[in-house]
Protein backbone atom coordinates (compact mmCIF):
# COMPACT_ATOMS: atom_id res chain seq x y z
CA UNK A 1 0.00 0.00 0.00
CA UNK A 2 1.39 3.07 -0.92
CA UNK A 3 2.57 5.47 1.83
CA UNK A 4 0.10 8.53 2.32
CA UNK A 5 1.29 12.29 3.47
CA UNK A 6 0.52 13.19 6.65
CA UNK A 7 -1.55 16.29 7.27
CA UNK A 8 0.97 19.07 8.47
CA UNK A 9 0.43 19.82 11.85
CA UNK A 10 -1.15 23.20 11.81
CA UNK A 11 -0.10 24.23 15.73
CA UNK A 12 1.55 26.76 15.98
CA UNK A 13 5.17 26.35 17.49
CA UNK A 14 6.85 28.87 19.88
CA UNK A 15 8.72 31.53 17.89
CA UNK A 16 12.77 30.86 18.47
CA UNK A 17 12.69 34.91 19.94
CA UNK A 18 10.23 34.39 22.35
CA UNK A 19 10.53 35.74 25.93
CA UNK A 20 8.63 34.71 28.94
CA UNK A 21 6.73 37.97 29.95
CA UNK A 22 4.35 36.88 32.73
CA UNK A 23 2.57 33.83 34.35
CA UNK A 24 -0.79 32.97 34.33
CA UNK A 25 -2.65 32.91 38.01
CA UNK A 26 -6.05 31.51 36.96
CA UNK A 27 -9.25 32.47 36.37
CA UNK A 28 -11.29 35.69 36.50
CA UNK A 29 -14.86 36.11 36.41
CA UNK A 30 -17.16 33.28 35.25
CA UNK A 31 -17.04 33.39 31.70
CA UNK A 32 -13.05 32.03 30.59
CA UNK A 33 -11.24 35.50 31.63
CA UNK A 34 -7.56 34.63 33.22
CA UNK A 35 -5.52 36.74 35.62
CA UNK A 36 -1.98 37.27 34.96
CA UNK A 37 1.23 38.12 36.85
CA UNK A 38 3.39 40.40 34.26
CA UNK A 39 7.11 40.28 34.90
CA UNK A 40 7.54 43.58 33.62
CA UNK A 41 6.45 47.05 35.61
CA UNK A 42 5.03 48.25 32.54
CA UNK A 43 3.28 45.15 30.52
CA UNK A 44 3.34 46.76 27.18
CA UNK A 45 4.76 43.32 25.84
CA UNK A 46 1.94 41.77 26.54
CA UNK A 47 -0.45 44.72 24.83
CA UNK A 48 1.89 44.70 21.78
CA UNK A 49 0.55 41.28 20.42
CA UNK A 50 -2.57 38.94 20.07
CA UNK A 51 -0.90 36.07 20.50
CA UNK A 52 0.27 34.66 23.31
CA UNK A 53 2.29 31.28 23.75
CA UNK A 54 2.05 29.07 26.51
CA UNK A 55 4.18 26.26 27.96
CA UNK A 56 3.77 24.07 30.99
CA UNK A 57 5.04 25.59 34.68
CA UNK A 58 8.38 24.35 34.76
CA UNK A 59 7.85 22.94 37.86
CA UNK A 60 5.08 20.90 36.87
CA UNK A 61 4.77 18.11 39.47
CA UNK A 62 3.21 14.57 38.85
CA UNK A 63 -0.84 14.41 39.57
CA UNK A 64 -1.26 12.33 42.62
CA UNK A 65 -2.39 8.70 42.33
CA UNK A 66 -6.36 9.29 41.09
CA UNK A 67 -6.39 12.44 40.32
CA UNK A 68 -8.30 13.86 37.66
CA UNK A 69 -6.07 14.31 34.07
CA UNK A 70 -5.37 17.98 33.60
CA UNK A 71 -6.47 19.47 30.40
CA UNK A 72 -3.99 19.99 27.84
CA UNK A 73 -2.40 23.33 27.85
CA UNK A 74 -2.96 25.19 24.31
CA UNK A 75 0.03 26.25 22.86
CA UNK A 76 -1.61 29.57 21.82
CA UNK A 77 -4.19 31.57 23.42
CA UNK A 78 -5.43 34.36 20.67
CA UNK A 79 -6.51 37.16 22.56
CA UNK A 80 -9.37 39.38 22.56
CA UNK A 81 -9.00 41.88 25.06
CA UNK A 82 -6.54 42.51 27.75
CA UNK A 83 -6.06 45.09 30.38
CA UNK A 84 -4.45 45.85 33.61
CA UNK A 85 -6.40 45.12 36.66
CA UNK A 86 -4.82 46.03 39.70
CA UNK A 87 -1.28 44.88 39.96
CA UNK A 88 -1.41 42.25 37.57
CA UNK A 89 -3.48 41.81 34.09
CA UNK A 90 -6.61 40.20 33.13
CA UNK A 91 -7.61 39.15 29.60
CA UNK A 92 -10.16 37.40 27.49
CA UNK A 93 -8.89 35.16 25.19
CA UNK A 94 -10.72 32.77 21.61
CA UNK A 95 -11.76 29.49 23.27
CA UNK A 96 -11.87 29.92 26.56
CA UNK A 97 -15.57 30.42 27.86
CA UNK A 98 -15.68 28.49 30.88
CA UNK A 99 -14.16 29.36 34.68
CA UNK A 100 -13.23 25.41 34.66
CA UNK A 101 -10.53 26.03 31.59
CA UNK A 102 -9.49 29.38 32.11
CA UNK A 103 -8.18 27.69 35.88
CA UNK A 104 -6.94 24.79 33.92
CA UNK A 105 -4.20 27.39 32.49
CA UNK A 106 -3.06 28.29 35.93
CA UNK A 107 0.73 28.06 36.45
CA UNK A 108 1.52 28.28 32.63
CA UNK A 109 4.42 30.51 31.24
CA UNK A 110 3.39 33.19 28.92
CA UNK A 111 5.94 33.92 26.13
CA UNK A 112 5.71 36.27 23.30
CA UNK A 113 7.82 36.64 20.44
CA UNK A 114 10.49 39.21 20.99
CA UNK A 115 9.87 41.05 17.65
CA UNK A 116 6.39 42.27 18.65
CA UNK A 117 7.61 44.16 21.48
CA UNK A 118 7.10 47.74 21.50
CA UNK A 119 10.19 49.93 20.03
CA UNK A 120 11.66 51.24 23.52
CA UNK A 121 12.25 54.79 23.59
CA UNK A 122 15.76 56.67 23.56
CA UNK A 123 18.19 55.30 25.96
CA UNK A 124 15.58 52.92 27.18
CA UNK A 125 15.94 49.23 26.75
CA UNK A 126 13.98 45.94 27.17
CA UNK A 127 15.98 43.23 30.22
CA UNK A 128 15.69 40.47 28.01
CA UNK A 129 17.87 42.83 25.77
CA UNK A 130 20.92 43.34 28.22
CA UNK A 131 21.35 39.58 29.13
CA UNK A 132 23.95 37.96 27.57
CA UNK A 133 26.19 41.43 27.42
CA UNK A 134 29.35 41.74 28.44
CA UNK A 135 30.48 44.93 30.81
CA UNK A 136 33.70 46.53 30.19
CA UNK A 137 35.09 49.48 32.22
CA UNK A 138 36.87 52.99 30.85
CA UNK A 139 40.00 51.16 31.31
CA UNK A 140 38.49 47.85 28.46
CA UNK A 141 38.51 45.58 31.78
CA UNK A 142 35.99 43.13 31.21
CA UNK A 143 34.10 43.04 34.33
CA UNK A 144 31.88 39.90 33.47
CA UNK A 145 28.48 38.69 31.49
CA UNK A 146 24.94 40.18 32.50
CA UNK A 147 23.12 37.09 33.82
CA UNK A 148 20.11 38.93 35.49
CA UNK A 149 19.09 42.50 36.22
CA UNK A 150 17.10 43.21 40.06
CA UNK A 151 14.36 45.33 40.35
CA UNK A 152 15.62 47.97 43.28
CA UNK A 153 12.52 50.65 42.86
CA UNK A 154 13.78 53.74 41.98
CA UNK A 155 16.17 52.11 39.64
CA UNK A 156 17.66 48.48 38.68
CA UNK A 157 21.00 46.49 38.86
CA UNK A 158 22.78 45.05 36.85
CA UNK A 159 23.97 41.31 37.53
CA UNK A 160 27.19 40.30 36.02
CA UNK A 161 28.92 37.11 36.49
CA UNK A 162 32.44 37.13 35.30
CA UNK A 163 34.25 33.66 34.58
CA UNK A 164 35.88 31.68 37.49
CA UNK A 165 34.51 34.15 40.13
CA UNK A 166 32.06 33.09 42.66
CA UNK A 167 30.64 36.07 43.40
CA UNK A 168 28.05 38.58 41.12
CA UNK A 169 29.05 41.96 41.05
CA UNK A 170 25.99 44.42 40.75
CA UNK A 171 26.35 47.84 39.19
CA UNK A 172 23.22 49.91 39.11
CA UNK A 173 21.91 50.42 35.48
CA UNK A 174 22.12 54.33 35.96
CA UNK A 175 23.52 57.54 33.79
CA UNK A 176 26.03 57.56 36.75
CA UNK A 177 27.69 54.34 36.13
CA UNK A 178 26.58 53.11 32.78
CA UNK A 179 28.39 55.64 29.94
CA UNK A 180 26.96 53.40 26.67
CA UNK A 181 24.98 50.28 25.83
CA UNK A 182 26.08 49.03 21.93
CA UNK A 183 23.16 46.43 21.64
CA UNK A 184 25.02 45.83 18.08
CA UNK A 185 28.59 45.14 19.95
CA UNK A 186 26.89 43.15 23.21
CA UNK A 187 28.80 45.46 25.20
CA UNK A 188 28.13 47.66 28.28
CA UNK A 189 30.30 50.43 28.74
CA UNK A 190 30.21 51.47 32.51
CA UNK A 191 32.30 54.20 35.00
CA UNK A 192 33.00 50.98 37.34
CA UNK A 193 35.83 49.08 39.05
CA UNK A 194 36.93 45.37 39.28
CA UNK A 195 37.45 45.98 42.68
CA UNK A 196 34.29 47.88 43.45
Amino acid sequence: MPARPVAGDDTPALPPDAVEVARVLGAWGVKGGIRLKPFAADPQALFSTKRWFLQPPEDASPRPPGAKAALPLPPLLRVMQAKEHGDGIVATVHDIVERDAAEALKGARVFVSRASFPTPDEGEFYWVDLIGLDVVNRGAQALGRVVGLLETGPHCVLRLQAEGAEAETLIPFVDAYVDRVDLGARRIHVDWEAEY
